[in-house]
């Protein structure tokens, strides 16, 4: 069920009408604990119409940002209704090099708990914010930029192999 809904989305998020904001509810649902990945979104958007690499970019960091303060909000509230704290390698991180781990909210698979951690250990709220926009702004920057320089014919020969593959 829940990957026919995922099917779904990622259906109606690929109509070349929603352009921008496809790239930003993308990013947001990917930001949150749901494993989604943005960057191909971003990429499509920016391989289609190069004018808007940068605009990709922007909307695709505040998205993503938004998408981690939701995190954020949902560790801060979870801190409030579980009474006992645990401790872990992780708290102890987090409470010691404070906001400034949130530069690693880009990180796929750490990232996204992070910032519910974050929140959880009521770090402070905007420099959370500014360090996760950071972050997230310069894995964007990268990635696009990364396979914006790959040749056509690598991206040819891979829709060929999946075309071939689902049939």
């Amino acid at each position: 069920m829940i990957e026919t809904a995922v099917l779904w989305l990622l259906k109606v998020l690929a109509a070349p009408s929603v352009g921008l904001t496809s790239v930003f509810l993308i990013a947001f649902v990917s930001a949150t604990l749901v494993p989604l990945g943005s960057e191909p979104a971003v990429f499509a958007v920016v391989k289609a119409n190069p004018a808007m690499f940068w605009p990709a970019i922007l909307v695709a960091t505040v998205g993503n940002t938004l998408g981690g303060v939701l995190n954020y909000g949902i560790g801060y509230r979870a801190k409030i209704a579980f009474a006992k704290e645990r401790q872990s390698r992780w708290f102890g991180w987090l409470r010691r090099f404070g906001a400034k781990t949130m530069l690693l909210s880009w990180v796929p698979g750490v990232g996204d708990p992070l910032c519910t951690l974050a929140g959880w250990l009521h770090l402070p709220f905007w420099p959370s914010v500014m360090y996760m926009a950071i972050g997230k702004f310069a894995r964007y920057l990268t990635m696009t930029a990364v396979l914006l320089y790959v040749p056509d014919g690598f991206w040819k020969r891979i829709g060929d192999l999946i075309t071939q593959i689902t049939g």
